[in-house]
Parts: structure tokens; sequence; C-alpha cells
């Protein structure tokens, strides 16, 4: 029997925690009396009073597991001491304080304690063991493992789940296989517990064959081993063999629980699988897990993914208990759904309820503010998460950057990677979009360069290299991008849909169609934007027939057209021109579901009006709906290109009336109708109220825009100055606008400091030659000509030569010079044959062609 002393001092024990109290509070009066003031000695237990005081000081003993309570648990050991209950015999209690000491952090007092015991058995071993890999020190684990195995202890069946939990933990595969090894030499394989242990290391290690085979030999499953399993199939990637796992469970006597259809679910979800995901909703229904929270959210983001937003809301509505899991779903799903009002009415709905937003919750919500690239609201909500101590982990952290660049802040995103302690391969990826994004090319390559020195902590994937590509378009690093896409070769990237697209429009954008064709081959699944790649890449590099041809390939092949693919193909059309290809997809998109979709009737206007057909442009105009600056860009800028500068600037006057702000593209289409005019004075107006009105800064395009209306209107030495004042360095574009000029005015000296810089930026463009040539012909310079000529044969220049087109029973046929291929061209050229010999018949002689110099015979 203990005494009231004892009473009071388990009082003062248990004092500092309430937890603690709980425990002792409802029993203290059972086994003790209060005849005695002090306890000076050990008194005598009986067996159910050892039993009861063990039991209640051992829960007192797991309430003292923190490091703050390490004084009441050195309080208890005491009493465990006094009691004579921390003798050999008692290696239980023993290991529970040890445990205690470790939990509270006082290696010492644990260490101490571990020598106490029988080394030469497993328990205090696994008791270090199981303790360090429970408070996450997984190398400590791993470290007593092995001082077990050189101590000459042989682990048992309890001690191999700690030790493989540890291996996985630490992403050690390898250790984790050398481990296995020794559970077979100890015929421990087929444990239920180290084999599902086992199991789930590979499976969660993506080494899904090794976890599979040891699966099929076990011969008792469960259904947390079914749940591992299947789990490790969509981990992955593998959503066939997951689906084909839970078939096999269903068949077998396990039922499946809300594990089992939240991991079957994640599947369907990853994969878009709608249907089976509708069947399984059925299934949930009749094991009534339906509103399991796990189960639950699961089904909330497979109808978010799979575009069925509105089941997401009934269930959402259905739904007894909605906690911050579910919240966020719900905001993904709308966000990712383009719903981005209703996305922030839900942000706004959570925290009325009371419910604090997580990292996660921001990472969802800020990319429907990124869209809006509303940087006074991005700033607000950074405000709040700074404010309320809001985790910032690396998604959070990425979604930040994201923000800032999308809302030209690039000042801000490079602080915040900057300023962070740890950053992974997902911040470093949002930096080289931000800076792509941003056109700072330079700035991406460098840190990709960085990534790569880095390159025992970060190891690029697939989305980093697709963000590098873009680039390498932009500074025409063709060398660059084929050294990507060798490393994304070498790693078995190259057949992924987003990273052969982005390969594909590397090398079109670096004038390498062939590669891209071979690329696009390469690829196993085709989704919709790698077809469009192939249809925009082929009609921005001079081959508009191929691009229309792949549109229709692209329907063959069963994949629907989005409004990328219809405005590349209109855009093709523009090019070739052909009006009645353009026709055919107008009547398409009127049957289908793009007869309202501004971007693509936009691309529908800007055909017409290429095609000759201003009328048609204008009747497209007039019957859009809801006509935003695109619509009013495309039709100001067809009017301009044919010459209706009066036209062009009342369609400007009535945006502004209809309170649409014009952009860079808009002031863009005006100063080239003001060009196409010869409006010189109304051009430098509106060049001006662009830059200093409406503060938009000039571009490349404007600049170049400036420089062919100064040329046209023969003002060369104007566009000259105008070039020299650009705050960046002009492109071949420009120069080639003013070399244009030059030919035009006859102006052989500028002509000259044009063509020099034309030559070092693009030198095997054969265009910028024949022009030099021919004004230096025009000028009567004949040796200079004939020495551009040289130079171009020197170089291995080849000259592309012209083609005409023409269209024949709603056919387009394309006639190069000199080409006597073409059924029609022999057709047209018997017929000229038949003309001219009826004409000498009639006694008409034409007069040969006559060179103005000999020496151009030559040439």
């Amino acid at each position: 029997m203990l005494c009231t002393t004892h009473i009071m001092y388990q009082r003062s024990i248990i004092t500092p925690s309430h937890k603690i109290l709980s425990y002792v509070s409802s029993s203290k009066s059972k086994y003790f009396h209060t005849n005695c003031k002090n306890l000076t000695r050990q008194l005598p237990l009986s067996q159910n009073t050892e039993t009861a005081v063990v039991s209640h000081l051992g829960l007192i003993l797991e309430a003292c597991s923190d490091g703050s309570l390490l004084q009441q648990g050195r309080q208890v050991h005491a009493q465990f001491i006094l009691n004579g209950l921390c003798n050999k015999n008692n290696a239980t209690f023993n290991a529970r304080i040890l445990g205690m000491y470790v939990f509270c952090g006082s290696f010492k007092d644990a260490m101490n304690m571990f020598f106490r015991f029988d080394l030469n058995t497993t328990m205090p071993w696994n008791r270090m063991i199981r303790v360090f890999a429970k408070i996450g020190w997984f190398k400590y684990s791993l470290l007593f493992y092995f001082k077990m195995l050189s101590f000459g202890t042989l682990p048992d069946k309890y001690s191999f789940p700690c030790v493989i939990k540890a291996c996985g933990a630490l992403n050690h595969v390898r250790l984790g296989r050398l481990v296995h090894d020794t559970i077979r030499l100890l015929g421990l394989e087929f444990d239920v517990f180290v084999g599902s242990s086992l199991v789930k290391l590979y499976a969660e290690s993506h080494c899904i064959g090794d976890a599979r085979c040891l699966f099929d030999k076990l011969s008792h499953r469960d259904c947390v081993l079914w749940n591992v399993m299947l789990n490790g199939y969509v981990i992955c990637g593998e959503s066939e063999n997951a689906i084909r796992v839970f078939k096999e469970m269903r068949i077998s006597e396990n039922k499946p629980n809300s594990v089992t259809f939240a991991g079957i679910l994640s599947a369907c979800a990853t994969e878009t699988m709608i249907d089976l995901g509708t069947q399984l909703h059925g299934s949930v229904i009749h094991f009534g897990l339906e509103f399991d929270s796990p189960v639950a959210n699961t089904l909330l983001a497979l109808y978010s993914k799979c575009g069925q937003l509105s089941d997401a809301v009934k269930l959402f509505e259905l739904m007894p208990q909605i906690d911050l899991v579910t919240w966020n779903g719900m905001i993904a799903g709308h966000v990712q759904n383009r719903f981005m009002d209703e996305a922030s009415d839900l942000f706004h709905m959570m925290i009325s309820s009371g419910v604090k937003p997580d990292s996660i919750t921001f990472s969802s919500f800020l990319p429907s503010v990124t869209e809006s690239t509303s940087l006074r609201q991005g700033k607000e909500i950074h405000g709040y998460i700074v404010r309320n101590g809001v985790p910032l982990d690396a998604f959070l952290k990425s979604a930040l950057i994201d923000l800032y660049f999308k809302c030209r802040n690039v000042e801000m995103a490079y602080k915040i990677f900057n300023q962070s302690v740890t950053i992974d391969l997902v911040m470093c990826t949002a930096m080289i979009s931000g800076y792509v994004l941003n056109g700072m090319h330079n700035d991406a390559l460098e840190m990709f360069r960085w990534l790569l020195h880095e390159k025992n902590k970060f190891s690029p994937n697939a989305v980093t290299l697709v963000s590098v590509f873009p680039a390498c378009s932009s500074l025409a690093a063709l060398k660059l991008g084929k050294e990507l896409h060798g490393n994304i070769l070498k790693n078995g990237l190259d057949k992924r849909c987003h990273v052969g697209s982005a390969i594909t429009d590397m090398y079109s954008k670096c004038g390498r169609l062939d590669l891209a064709h071979k690329t696009f081959g390469r690829v196993s699944e085709k989704d919709a934007v790698c077809w469009n790649t192939m249809i925009i890449s082929c009609s921005q590099n001079g081959k508009p027939e191929e691009a229309i041809n792949f549109f229709r390939r692209m329907s063959m092949e069963g994949i629907k057209h989005d409004r990328v693919s219809i405005s590349g193909a209109l855009s093709a059309c523009a090019n070739l021109p052909a009006l009645s290809y353009g026709k055919e997809i107008h009547c398409f998109m009127i049957k289908g579901v793009f007869s309202s979709d501004i971007f693509a009737e936009s691309s529908l206007i800007d055909m017409y009006a290429k095609c000759g057909s201003l009328e048609h442009a204008q009747i497209v105009f007039d019957m859009m709906q809801g006509k935003n600056e695109v619509a009013w860009n495309s039709i100001i800028a067809a009017y301009g290109s044919h010459g209706c500068l009066k036209d062009s600037l009342a369609l400007f006057h009535k945006m502004l009336e209809n309170e649409i702000q014009p952009d860079h593209v808009t002031f863009l289409a005006i100063i080239s109708a003001c060009g196409h005019a010869g409006q010189v004075a109304y051009g430098i107006h509106y060049f001006r109220c662009m830059t200093m009105e409406y503060e938009i800064p000039a571009r490349l395009e404007h600049y170049a825009c400036m420089v062919d209306l100064y040329g046209r209107a023969g003002r060369l030495n104007e566009a000259f100055e105008t070039i020299n004042s650009m705050p960046f360095p002009p492109d071949a574009g420009v120069w080639g606008t003013l070399l244009g000029a030059c030919r035009v005015h006859g102006n052989v000296e500028l002509a000259e400091v044009a063509s020099r810089h034309l030559f070092h930026l693009e030198p095997q463009n054969s265009g910028y030659y024949v022009l030099l040539s021919n004004i230096h012909a025009d000028a009567g310079e004949w040796g200079n000509a004939l020495k551009i000529r040289k130079m171009m044969k020197e170089r291995g220049v080849q000259k592309v030569p012209g083609y005409s087109w023409i269209e024949i029973q709603n056919t387009t046929h394309m006639f190069v010079a000199a080409d006597e291929s073409h059924p029609e061209s022999v057709h047209i050229y018997s017929l000229l044959k038949n003309l001219l010999s009826e004409m000498k018949r009639e006694g008409y002689r034409p007069q040969p062609y006559l060179p103005m110099h000999p020496q151009t015979l030559q040439m």
C-alpha cells in the first residue's frame, strides 16, 4: 500500500500536464491509504495492486513523451525504481521508459537505460529502432539495426518493418534490397507484416515489378496489402494495372474499404475515366462509403478533372461534413475548369465558415488570381499568408512566383526564390517558365544551367525540360535544343505528348521543319496540343498546304479540333491563300461549337481579309457576340491591309466608344495602315499616342512599322534614325524593311549599311543578297551587282524560287518558276505554245529579250 505522500507526489508529477492528470484522477483513491506523512521506505505491493500501479504509471509515462515533460518523466521513472518495478524481469516496463527518454530527446538517459538491458535479445534494439522511426530519425533507426547485427544479435520479425520503413523514408531502395536479402536468409520473407512492408517499400519507390513479384508469393493478403499494391500502381502512373488489381481484389475474399476506393478513384481521375468512375461511385454507395471523407474528396477530384463540375457541386452540397480537404478540392476544381469567379466565392465562403486555409488552399486558389493578372489582389493574398503564418512550402512558393511573373513583377518573384532556404525542382521550373514568359530567355537558360550544376540535389524532369525549349526557340539556339533533345531521348521521355509537342515547336521555330516532322512521328499517343503544334508550325514556316493536311488528318485520327487548331488552319488558308478551304472551315465552325468562339472568329476575319474578301470579314465581325480587343484588332487590321485607312481609324474610335481598351496589337495595325496609305503624320501621331497617352511600351514590331512608314514615304534618313533610337537591338525584319525601301528609292549607300547587318544576322537568306544586287543593278553598278552574286555562290546561299498560285474549281494550285511537273502547268504550257504558233502564222514575230548588260547573261 502507498501513503498519502505518494498520492501528493503523484499530483506534483502530473500537475504541469492536464493530459496526465486525466489518467489518474479517477482511480487515485482505490489503492492508497492516508496514514503517513512522508514516504521513507519501499512498501510491499500485492499482485493486483502492483498491476494497477504499473498500468497507471505506464499511462503517465506515455503522456510524458515530450521534451517539456522530461522532468516529470524522470519522476515517474523514480517511482518505478522505488516500487521495485525496474528489474531485469520487467523488460517491457524498462523498454517503455527507454522510449520515453528518446521521445523527450534525452539521449544520455536513454543510452544509460539502454545498456542496462540484455543486448543479446532483440527487444531493446527493436525498441530503439521503432522509437527513432516513429519520430522520423530514420538514419538512427538504421544505425541501431546495423549495431545490432555487429553485436551478434539476429533481428526478428518485429525488427524489420521499422527498418524497411526507414529505407523507404530515406528513398534508399538499394539498402532495402540488402535488408530484403537478410530477411530471405532468416525465412521471414513471407511473414505478413514483413512482406507487407517490403511490398510497400518497392511500390512507393517505383519498383512496382519487384512489389508485384513479392505480392504474388504471399499466401495471406489482407485488405491493407491489396491497397498497398493498388496505390503503388497509382503512384507509378500505371492506371490500367491499378484497375486490374482492383478487379482481382473484388474476386478475392477481401472487401474494399475507403482506402481502396480512394486509390482506384484517384486512378480514374488521373486518366479522366469518367465512365468507370461513375460505376465505382455506385459501388461506393453500395458499401455505404459515399460520405467517407477520403472517398468523397477523391470523387470531387474525379468529377472536376473530367469536366463534370456540376456533379462535383451536387456531391459537395450533399456532404454532411465539409473539411479543409473538401474545400481545397472544390476550389481547385473550379480553377481547373476556369470558373475563376466561382473559385473566389468559394474561397471567401470557406473563410466565413471558420475554416482556415492552408498552403494547399492558396496553391489551388492563386491561379485564379494569376488568370486575372491582378497584382494588387495577389499582394493582398500574399500579405494574408504572411500575417497568418501559413507555411510557405515549395508548392505555395511556386504559386506565388508564378503569380508575380504573370503580373510582370519579376523582381518580387526573384526575391521569393532567393529568400527560400530550401529550393526544389518545382520552384526552379516556375522560375524558368516565368523568365520565358517575360522574354528573359537568357535568364531562363542561366537558371537551367544552375539547375544542372546542382545535379546532386536536382534532376530535371520532363516538365522542366519542356519549360526550357521556348527559350531555345526564341533565341534560335538550335544546338542547345538538340542537346536537350538528346537528354530527353536518353531518359526515354520523347514519346510523351507534351514533351514531343515542345520539341516539335522548338525545331519548327528554329527553321528545322524536317526534324519537327520526325519528332512528331515518334510520339506514340498524340493529343490535340501535339497536332496543333504541327498545324501552326507548317503554317508559320511557309507550308500552308501541309498545315491544312495535318488539320484534316487530325480529324481522321479522331482528335477533336479546338480553337487553336481552327485558328492555325485559318491562318494557313490566309497564307496560301485558299478562300474555298477557309469557307469549308467556316462551315465546320457554324456546325460545331466554335460559332461563338471569339478567337476562332477573329482568325476567320483575318482569313477573309487576306483572301481579298473584305465584305465577308465585315459580316463575320458584325455577327460576333461580345467582341473583345482581339476581334476589334482583326477588323481594324483587315481594313488597314486593304488600304482603307479612313475605315480603319473609324473602327478604332468606335472601339474606344465601346470602352474596349486598345493594346499593342491595335496600334500595330493602325500604324501599318498609315504606312500602306502613305499617311506619315497619322502614323507618327498614333505611335506617340500609344507610348505617351496609353503608356504602352513600343515593341520591336512597332519600330519596324515606323521604319516601313518612313521608308514608303521616301524619308530614309528618318527611318535610319528610328532604327538607331531603338531601345533594343534591331532584328533582321527591321533592317530588311529599310533595305526594301532603299530599293524603291534607289539609296545605294544606306542599302549597303542595312545589308551588312542583314548578312550578319541571317547569312543564308538569299532574298537580301538578291535585293542588294538589284539595287546595284538599278544604279548601273554592274560590278558590285556581280560581286554580290559571286558572294552568294561562295557562301553556298541558294536562291529560293518564287511561286504563285491560282484557284481553279475550288482547288488552289501552286506554280514554282520554270515548273513543268504540275499537271496544270503542262496544260497551260500547251495552250501558250499553241497561241504562239497561231501568232507566228499570222506574221507576228516577238522581239527577243535583251538584257541591260551583256554580263548579266552569266548570272
